[in-house]
């Protein structure tokens, strides 16, 4: 037999750590771990991207979907600079993801060489808590077993740079001598928790609210039943940061679902109002949309310091895991009797239903209204369902009218917003649970940038499945719907129509010529039939909707200077007024230009 490879080395290393599945791209600069993963006989998957950052962005919804760490290879210079955005969704989000990169050979750096990029400097931002190159074959272990447990305990992105001549070298473990490293495989993620001391401080900021509002996000994922039980002690209301949707499900009465510019009236009603804010592992960005600084007293749960008192100022900072620390904190919590707050939340939330509902259901010019795609959807999900929305105006509406229930799972693009990751999620989350439905929430911008081809992964690997139900929903308004809202409302500038117009593509006969199934819908009575047949299909969907571009995606309120942005757009003559006033947008204008009919 012959002698192991450093490359057989690494791929027994991870599969040792428990690696089961990388996501990439192949070429010459990392042709020796190809090899190797090949000579490995089924221990690792390889999953074949269609583009490298595309790759980056399956290791970070991995990452989100599965709990454990996300893997994405890639060959030198382009390849490895591929990966650049992706690797940057996961570490804005705090996901654990190596990046393994080719390099040229070590006798050739320096030299201008083709594909010769510098890439541990490249790398250095995205993955600053560690990025190695190694240069002899000893080297390898420890830099394999740093990366990976660095990136599952700090929740961070490491990378690890293979000159290509190393990777074909036999392997060599570390000998007994001064100078080198004798690492191991192994971590176990610790329970961290604040002192009773600072536990007890917390509960008495909460004991001594009345008006108790919580903030979840993702770090709160795993501490659905905590969140719970505390927000009923304190009769709380409970709004999402994005990324936490599905922390505590939707059909519970006093949860007030997200908050920010995609964020529900009730969310921005109960942080304006509360005497008390909780804020459980976010780090939601928008501090306007939090109570005036000085109006309640708060408390945070984080286990990242560094995100702790940094979008308002905190009472009581507690470091620690978000299920471990609220059932500390729990029975130190007084149960409270009053009513009256809870049930303020309960009834705004009933209010906002019925407007999410009316707006909904209100006729467009002859276009489908996009809420209707999601409200649609909302009742018809399955158990166990996983969603994942792109960035742009579809994000609106997956925030506001898909309503999650206990057991289904729920991500996108948050701390970088990158248009061009929902397909790839939902690829990536169909691998990580092959069993259970996942759907794509997708425009027409982020379809025609990145995502048309990733349907071509979905086409090569869907039989692979449990289930073949994965579904891809287009919105296709032929416009890139929300840079053309934010600069209406946020600049005052009508839409810039060679900047936002974008080709109608038949989305549905590409999804067709690849052998998967397409659905079209022109008609919104037909949206329900659609996603039951989707639902049911025996292969992946693609529903292309063609949309209503002129259902506005405004903030729960409207500023003073939004209106006269607004306002303005309309006096320069904007080239879908006409839209932008009739049907679903007049409810809205209503209330931005009182007597706009």
């Amino acid at each position: 037999m012959a002698s192991a490879t450093v490359s057989d080395f690494i791929v027994e290393r991870l599969h040792q750590w428990g690696v089961q599945r990388l996501f990439g791209y192949p070429g010459d600069g990392i042709n020796g771990m190809f090899g190797a993963l090949q000579r490995a006989k089924g221990k690792m998957d390889f999953v074949q991207a269609r583009h490298e950052e595309m790759a980056a962005f399956m290791a970070s919804a991995h990452a989100k979907f599965s709990g454990g760490l996300g893997v994405c290879i890639a060959t030198s210079g382009p390849g490895a600079a591929h990966l650049l955005t992706g690797l940057y969704d996961a570490r804005l989000d705090h996901m654990p993801v190596l990046a393994i990169a080719g390099q040229q050979a070590r006798s050739a750096l320096g030299s201008h060489y083709q594909q010769e990029l510098d890439l541990v400097s490249m790398f250095k931002d995205v993955a600053g808590a560690y990025v190695q190159q190694p240069s002899v074959a000893a080297q390898v272990r420890h830099v394999v077993d740093r990366a990976v447990r660095i990136a599952l305990s700090r929740r961070t992105v490491t990378a690890i740079v293979l000159p290509n001549d190393l990777q074909e070298l036999e392997y060599e473990a570390p000998p007994r001598k001064h100078g080198t490293a004798h690492s191991g495989v192994g971590y176990a993620a610790p329970e961290v928790l604040p002192r009773q001391e600072d536990l007890q401080r917390a509960a008495d900021v909460l004991n001594a609210g009345h008006r108790v509002a919580m903030l979840v996000g993702a770090g709160a994922l795993q501490a659905t039943d905590e969140v719970i039980a505390v927000a009923e002690r304190l009769h709380a209301g409970v709004a999402k940061a994005l990324l936490g949707k599905a922390v505590v499900p939707d059909d519970l009465p006093w949860v007030t679902g997200s908050i920010g510019l995609l964020g529900t009236k009730p969310t921005d009603e109960m942080m304006s109002s509360c005497d008390t804010l909780m804020m459980v592992g976010s780090g939601f960005p928008y501090a306007e949309f939090l109570p005036k600084e000085g109006d309640a007293r708060a408390v945070q749960i984080d286990i990242d310091a560094g995100m702790l008192s940094l979008r308002y100022p905190m009472e009581v900072s507690l470091v620690g895991d978000s299920a471990a620390t609220l059932r500390a904190l729990l029975p130190l919590l007084e149960q409270k009797s009053q009513e009256s707050w809870r049930n303020r939340i309960v009834h705004a939330n009933e209010r906002w239903q019925r407007v999410l509902d009316e707006r909904a259901q209100a006729p467009t010019g002859g276009k489908v209204n996009p809420q209707r795609v999601v409200t649609e959807l909302s009742p018809r999900l399955p158990d166990g369902a996983i969603v994942t929305s792109d960035s742009g105006s579809c994000a609106n509406w997956y925030a506001r009218d898909l309503k999650i229930r206990r057991g289904m799972m729920c991500s996108l693009s948050g701390g970088l917003a990158s248009m061009g990751a929902a397909v790839p999620y939902a690829i990536a989350a169909k691998f990580a649970h092959p069993g259970r439905p996942v759907i794509a929430l997708v425009g027409d911008g982020a379809m025609q940038m990145n995502n048309m081809a990733e349907l071509i992964t979905v086409a090569k690997y869907w039989r692979n499945w449990a289930s073949p139900c994965w579904i891809c929903a287009v919105f296709n308004n032929e416009d890139l719907n929300q840079v053309t809202w934010e600069q209406r409302v946020m600049m005052g500038d009508p839409k810039f129509e060679a900047s936002q117009d974008i080709p109608n593509v038949p989305y549905h006969r590409f999804a067709e010529l690849i052998g998967l199934t397409g659905i079209y819908v022109d008609d919104a009575e037909q949206i329900g039939d659609a996603w039951e047949q989707a639902l049911a299909a025996p292969r992946p969907v693609v529903i292309e909707v063609k949309t209503d571009p002129e259902v506005p995606p405004l903030p729960p309120h409207v500023t003073l200077d939004q209106a006269r942005h607004f306002a303005t757009t309309l006096m320069q003559g904007d080239p879908g007024e006409r839209g932008i006033i009739a049907n679903t947008a007049r409810q809205v204008v209503a209330s931005v230009l009182p007597g706009k009919k």
